[in-house]
């Protein structure tokens, strides 16, 4: 196991010094928000890791104690990932992340009854997407929106479709 260097003993720096990277967070985004687990599916990711990286963020990850990697194949492509429970453990910090982005970015695009639901509870809601196993499953919970019952508009108004790419959270 690698020892991880340190800056110092400030516990922001500590954590940057495992996690302020380009990539680290979105990988255990990918494991904790969104239930990926194999290579290829961080590959797929919208922000298009180089194998390189992935593979030495994964590295880095599981010498932390972050992740765990099946006994698979190595070659085959089929091991997977899984977070530990000190990997679970970010499941806050990631929805505080994205609760201040999406209060700050009108680009950030996360669904408005999560952002409900963590306004309303955090810590539940955090809870309840740790022991589902990502956000998708959690939002699949949650009771349908009722429809808008205002008339959709006959033409878009100028600007419209100019809130920048769908994203998930």
């Amino acid at each position: 196991m690698r020892r991880l260097l340190r800056r110092s003993d400030c516990p922001i720096s500590s954590a940057l010094d495992l996690l302020g990277d380009k990539w680290s967070l979105l990988v255990m985004r990918d494991v904790l928000l969104r239930g990926k687990s194999h290579y290829r599916e961080f590959l797929a990711s919208e922000e298009h890791i180089a194998t390189n990286i992935l593979a030495d963020r994964l590295s880095r990850l599981e010498a932390a104690g972050l992740l765990e990697r099946d006994a698979g194949e190595p070659r085959s492509g089929k091991q997977s990932y899984h977070a530990t429970a000190k990997g679970k453990d970010l499941i806050p910090l990631l929805l505080q992340m994205m609760t201040w982005s999406a209060a700050h970015d009108p680009y950030a695009a996360v669904p408005g009854p999560l952002i409900t639901a963590l306004t309303t509870d955090f810590s539940a809601t955090a809870r309840a997407i740790r022991d589902l196993g990502g956000v998708e499953p959690f939002l699949a919970t949650l009771p349908a929106a009722p429809p808008d019952p205002r008339p959709a508009p006959a033409t878009a108004p100028p600007g419209a479709g100019r809130a920048g790419p769908a994203r998930r959270p």
